[in-house]
Order: structure tokens, then C-alpha cells, then sequence
């Protein structure tokens, strides 16, 4: 992954960002006629996959010398002893921890490789973003079994003049309706419903 490519990829993410709460600006004093965001959602298939900013801790068992913590770099690479350059972004945790056994095999019998991230960002298509009326509008790394009411406490809640019940969620180019004023001022959690990797919640603005 190339620094241009992140960028393009930044961009393109934050341009559809735009447009969904532009589109919503203008229909907020509509009524959102999307279905209710699913109220289960299966992981089964999911797995965590390494994006730039990520801490990294990269243990080889019995070489102390070779164990090490990293930064994966916004190229989406690392620098490690005997690994220099290594691609970590995209890969799963365990799919680099292979590679990096393969790389170090000629300098090291059999080496036994362990890799943990230690501080999350994920890939931009694992982030969970929040635009819109939020205090604090932010993609966040998503974690395992996370639901609206986490990603509203992360961003902070609604601003004052944020339409709570006419926000949106998108997933998978599907529109789903959010009743985040339910939620967070009346406590009905019946509308906490789960996340998953790649969710973009749209805020509209309510006029006045």
C-alpha cells in the first residue's frame, strides 16, 4: 500500500462522508422512511485487520533480540530488526506473524512469531465513522461486539440541534434508519442495535 493510495482512499471515504449528510440536510424535516437498522449482525468471518497507526508488538520466542514494538507506518509498513519494510496494513495479525517468520527463517531455526496489536486504528474500511450533528464527528477503530450507544459515547452524543431519529446508517450501500434521540435521551435500548467494520452513521442537522 502506497502513501498515494491512502490518501486516494482517505479522500474517497470522506467524499462519500460529504454527500450522505448533504443528501440528509436537505431531507432531515422528511420522515426517514428507511427499514430499522438490523438488530443482530454475525461476525463469524470477521477478523481484525492491521491499518497504519497501529501499535504493534512482535514477540519471536527465545530471541528477546528480535522482539520488539512498532508503529505500522502510514505507507502501511514496519520497520523491525531482520524485517525492514515489511507490509503489515491489510494483513491479519496471524497472516503477519507468518510473514515474518518466513522472512526471519534463514537467520533463525524455526522461529515461533507472535504479533498484538497493542493500540487500534484498523483499516479505514474496519473504522466505524460518525458525521454529521455529533459533538465530536470521527471514525473510530471498531471492537468486537461494539454498538451504537458505544460509537455515540466515543464521539461524545448529539449536538444540540442534531435530528437524533433521522439519522442513518450506512452499510454496505444500504440505508438503515437510527433513532439516536430514543437512545440517548430517553433510554430506550431497544434502538442500541450492534455495529459492524465499515458502518458510517450520518447525523442530519433539524431545522430551526
Amino acid at each position: 500500500m502506497n502513501s498515494n493510495f491512502f490518501r486516494s482512499d482517505i479522500v474517497r471515504v470522506l467524499l462519500g462522508c460529504v454527500a450522505a449528510v448533504l443528501f440528509l440536510g436537505l431531507t432531515a424535516c422528511a420522515s426517514n422512511n428507511f427499514p430499522p437498522a438490523p438488530r443482530q449482525v454475525s461476525l463469524s468471518d470477521y477478523h481484525y485487520v492491521i491499518g497504519p497507526g497501529d501499535a504493534l508488538h512482535i514477540g519471536v520466542w527465545q530471541n528477546p533480540d528480535l522482539t520488539t514494538d512498532v508503529q505500522v507506518r502510514p505507507d502501511g509498513r514496519i520497520s523491525a530488526p531482520l524485517v525492514d519494510g515489511i507490509k503489515a496494513a491489510g494483513l491479519t495479525p496471524d497472516q503477519l506473524a507468518d510473514q515474518i517468520k518466513q522472512r526471519i527463517a534463514k537467520f533463525v531455526r524455526d522461529p515461533v512469531v507472535t504479533v498484538v496489536v497493542s493500540n487500534f486504528h484498523g483499516a479505514l474500511g474496519q473504522q466505524i465513522s460518525i458525521v454529521g450533528a455529533a459533538a465530536r464527528p470521527q471514525s473510530i477503530p471498531y471492537r468486537e461486539k461494539m454498538t451504537l450507544l458505544d460509537a455515540m459515547i466515543a464521539v461524545g452524543g448529539l449536538t444540540p440541534y442534531a435530528d437524533g431519529n433521522a439519522a442513518v446508517l450506512i452499510r454496505n450501500q444500504r440505508h438503515y434508519a437510527l433513532r439516536l434521540d430514543d437512545l440517548l435521551h430517553h433510554g430506550i435500548m431497544a434502538d442500541n442495535v450492534p455495529l459492524l467494520p465499515g458502518d458510517t452513521i450520518v447525523i442530519p442537522q433539524g431545522w430551526f
